[in-house]
């Protein structure tokens, strides 16, 4: 049997894998017939040994494939003994934690199988997913002490302000909420005092600063920045990308594309999209091809030692 999980959230097929993976060893506490193989690092045809082998007392073997769609050759191999390894009594885990490429055969072949996706989660599915989290941790034991462990509305809101949409984060950060609340409920000031806001997240604020003309509130966001030690480098690149993202969202919208057609277009996320597509209304296309040129000479002047890259972050906001 082929089980294939996949999907742009690795957070959730980790647990999904994990899962199977404690399943099986509870079953076959000896574990001996648990395998895991890197398509990057072994050929098809020793993968295939596995399967030529008599298990251990006649055990059911697991076997955790991953970067199956890293290795070409490895793919059409696979593809080309499908059904053959479908038929065994063995039960193999394809995990991708990467982007699996869609128009691939193999991919189109394992998608017909015992497969599950796993989507990034929206606003209230994510929501959800959190209060869940902070849930499963009442169970969590302090000197033999349950917790009630809750969150309320406004600290969701800004937890997911500060995190994104990055269960892994997340995940790291409830627990250290948790830990730090001891079973009393999280409050927006406990976020705004442990949660450090994601960059990309404090970016959009910058650009929407900047969309305002507002110049000192620009100016205290990039400082802000700075103070968090983020490097200017780095700051300047996500204005840039953000920026690039703008021009090419207002020129489809200049053309009447809606927002899936745009996404369809663009190439780019659909949360990327959604947040870019209201922006992108307070510049002109001109506007920010002017932006986006400035950017682009600033980051020249940089490199070749002509600026400090502090200051010209402050220049930025200044030809503005």
């Amino acid at each position: 049997m082929v089980i294939f999980l996949y999907g742009e959230d690795s957070y959730r097929s980790k647990q999904k894998l994990d899962e199977i993976i404690d399943q099986y060893k509870k079953v076959r506490k000896s574990a001996l017939n648990l395998i895991y193989a890197d398509a990057g690092e072994i050929d098809f045809a020793d993968f295939y040994n596995n399967f030529k082998i008599s298990p251990m007392f006649s055990e059911k073997k697991l076997v955790v494939l991953k970067n199956v769609f890293l290795n070409k050759e490895f793919q059409e191999d696979f593809l080309e003994e499908i059904k053959n390894l479908e038929s065994f009594k063995d039960v193999i885990v394809v995990h991708e934690s990467q982007t699996a490429d869609q128009r691939t055969k193999l991919f189109k072949s394992l998608t017909k199988g015992k497969s599950q996706e796993f989507k990034l989660l929206d606003g209230k599915n994510i929501k959800t997913w959190v209060q869940k989290e902070f849930v499963s941790l009442r169970e969590i034991s302090h000197s033999e002490k349950k917790l009630n462990q809750d969150i309320n509305n406004d600290a969701l809101d800004l937890l997911l302000s500060y995190a994104g949409r990055d269960l892994w984060r997340l995940s790291s950060e409830i627990k250290k909420l948790a830990d730090f609340k001891n079973g009393a409920v999280v409050k927006k000031d406990d976020i705004e005092l442990h949660v450090r806001p994601n960059i990309e997240t404090e970016i959009f604020k910058t650009i929407d600063a900047i969309g305002q003309k507002n110049k000192r509130q620009a100016l205290a966001f990039l400082q802000k920045h700075l103070e968090n030690g983020d490097s200017p480098f780095y700051v300047l690149s996500m204005i840039a990308y953000q920026f690039k993202n703008l021009l090419i969202v207002k020129e489809l919208a200049q053309k009447g594309m809606m927002y899936a057609s745009i996404v369809k277009k663009s190439g780019l996320h659909p949360f990327v999209v959604k947040k870019t597509y209201f922006m992108c209304n307070q510049f002109s296309f001109e506007e920010l091809k002017r932006i986006y040129r400035n950017i682009f000479q600033i980051d020249a002047a940089i490199k070749i030692g002509k600026i400090e890259a502090e200051t010209a972050l402050d220049l930025l906001i200044a030809q503005i």
